[in-house]
């Protein structure tokens, strides 16, 4: 038999029914707002890694055109295209080792666990 009134005064188990679904209701606006949260970082973050993967992209066009220019030129010297070579190698291997540490940066942010 359920009881639905307390004659000492106290909360009644209907009332303590209605606090329970309050506090449900409460707890589950909540969660959906963390869940919409992090489903604006989650999109932002393929965003970023969208954005450096274009990047990365752009830089070994921008690269490749380099050491075809420098191939191509007739005004340079022999020992200069070799520098320019070496210096462009080394700059190709800087700039994919940051675009490559910057997409696992992102890629880390915020893992689910």
């Amino acid at each position: 038999m359920t009881v639905w009134c307390n004659p000492m005064g106290g909360l009644s188990e209907r009332e303590y029914m209605e606090k329970f679904g309050k506090f449900k209701e409460k707890i589950n606006k909540k969660l959906g707002d963390v869940k919409k949260q992090f489903e604006k970082i989650e999109k932002a973050k393929v965003d970023l890694l969208k954005k450096a993967k274009e990047m990365k992209h752009d830089a070994e066009k921008e690269i490749l055109k380099m050491e075809n220019d420098i191939a191509k030129s007739k005004d340079l010297a022999p020992e200069s295209k070799k520098r320019l070579r070496l210096e462009i190698n080394s700059l190709k291997s800087e700039v994919l080792h940051k675009c490559s540490e910057l997409e696992t940066r992102i890629a880390e942010t915020i893992a689910p666990t």
